[in-house]
């Protein structure tokens, strides 16, 4: 396995505590929150919960595979033929940059194609994804392929530009298998 950045499959609901212990091992880890209040019979709260449910971005290695399987909550690292898959950089650099910016940021539909798109303008400079419409507000989708999961954040058409790949490749679909309690 080398080095770069995975995907590592969690039990529900603990994503947080297992990017917490991963990160006291050492472990690069990056865990996209967003902000979303919860109502419950007597009062409201803002939560964060995260973007990709069940998961956690780990950089790792070969030497770091078992310390990181060994964590608890941690079910897999997701990949094909039981062998973990590498996320791309870019698409790993696109989160890091919406999470460091102060864009209002949601999970979204995995789109399977669609036009894809350059911000020229603003802090998220530089990221590419899917233009959508929802409510009269443009949006960009930043898609991690191997997940088929995404984020959606809110953008001004004036500055964005169509990029020069017409349409997202396909990817492989994901089964992440369960894991024991």
């Amino acid at each position: 396995m080398p080095l770069g950045w995975y995907a590592a499959y969690t039990r529900h609901q603990h994503e947080k505590s297992a990017a917490q212990i991963l990160r006291e091992k050492g472990i690069d880890t990056l865990l996209p929150l967003y902000q979303v209040a919860h109502r419950w019979k007597d009062r409201t709260q803002l939560v964060h919960l995260p973007v990709f449910p069940c998961y956690v971005f780990v950089r790792a290695s070969l030497q770091t595979r078992l310390n990181i399987l060994q964590t608890p909550g941690i079910c897999q690292l997701v990949g094909f033929a039981g062998q973990p898959v590498v996320i791309p950089e870019h698409e790993i650099d696109s989160l890091r940059t919406l999470v460091e910016s102060s864009a209002r940021y949601e999970p979204h539909p995995y789109l399977h194609s669609g036009d894809l798109v350059h911000i020229k303008l603003g802090p998220l400079a530089g990221i590419e994804g899917i233009l959508t419409r929802f409510k009269n507000q443009y949006r960009v989708v930043l898609s991690v392929q191997l997940l088929q999961q995404s984020v959606a954040v809110e953008v001004d058409l004036a500055g964005i530009e169509r990029s020069p790949v017409p349409q997202i490749p396909a990817n492989p679909a994901r089964s992440p298998s369960g894991c024991i309690a």
